[in-house]
């Protein structure tokens, strides 16, 4: 009867943690200098400078988190939450809302929200480790999300999912996750090696490391048990978390 209650409180609660942290993310874009709608940090130049000062108090500075100060370590917690621009949040999110539900129901709320942060840490401190010298501003999701999608090749890699392929005139295509996934991590890895700019930009390696590690963490946690293999409708788009 416990077991019963606990299963249907759980399922009434559907993925809050995956709900929340979008929720979260949504709001505090919208209510910093970033989103452009809140008037108290002004326009033109004013905004910009807030905007500078936004990114580098919340965000991850490589040169500066390795020194290790206090605060520096725990801006990979806190550029977890922040982000870059409306596409940035946007396609943040909308690979989170995908992803994240499944893969939530089946670690439990509390294992996933760790398991989110986790993952995202450890991609922005490897990140800056191999960056060390660099004193440009990293903020965004991309590694923890990255992660969520790491786990999700894992545990549920023949659940079909429907994307957008912009080289294919965006034609609604459904595959198998395990393609999907395979796919957009061979993307990430070229892009990483093409890449060559140490400025602002996409932060490939978090994503590679982000995979890896929720790939691995799903295995390592949940290889005794059966693999999910029914079909779920899900939609993303082709853009970068």
């Amino acid at each position: 009867m416990i077991d019963r209650w606990t299963a249907a409180r759980s399922a009434l609660r559907g993925p809050s943690v995956t709900y929340g942290v979008i929720g979260l993310c949504g709001l505090l874009f919208v209510i910093g200098p970033v989103s452009g709608l809140n008037p108290s940090y002004g326009t033109g130049d004013t905004l910009l400078a807030a905007q500078t000062v936004h990114f580098e108090r919340w965000g991850v500075i490589p040169s500066e988190l390795l020194r290790g100060s206090p605060r520096a370590l725990l801006t990979p917690l806190t550029a977890l939450f922040v982000h870059g621009s409306w596409l940035h949040l946007l396609g943040n999110m909308l690979f989170l809302y995908v992803f994240g539900a499944m893969a939530e129901e089946r670690m439990g709320h509390g294992q996933f929200a760790l398991f989110y942060v986790g993952c995202g840490y450890l991609a922005l401190v490897a990140y800056a480790a191999a960056n060390a010298d660099s004193d440009h501003t990293l903020v965004g999701g991309s590694g923890a999300i990255s992660g969520v999608l790491g786990a999700f090749l894992c545990l549920f890699p023949r659940t079909r999912v429907t994307s957008l392929y912009p080289f294919l005139f965006f034609l609604p295509l459904r595959f198998p996750a395990w393609i999907v996934l395979i796919f957009w991590f061979a993307l990430q890895w070229l892009a990483e090696a093409q890449s060559t700019s140490t400025g602002p930009g996409v932060a490939y390696l978090a994503h590679l490391v982000g995979f890896g590690i929720g790939f691995l963490y799903a295995w390592g946690r949940f290889r005794q048990a059966a693999r999910v293999k029914a079909q779920a409708a899900a939609t993303e788009g082709e853009g970068q978390p």
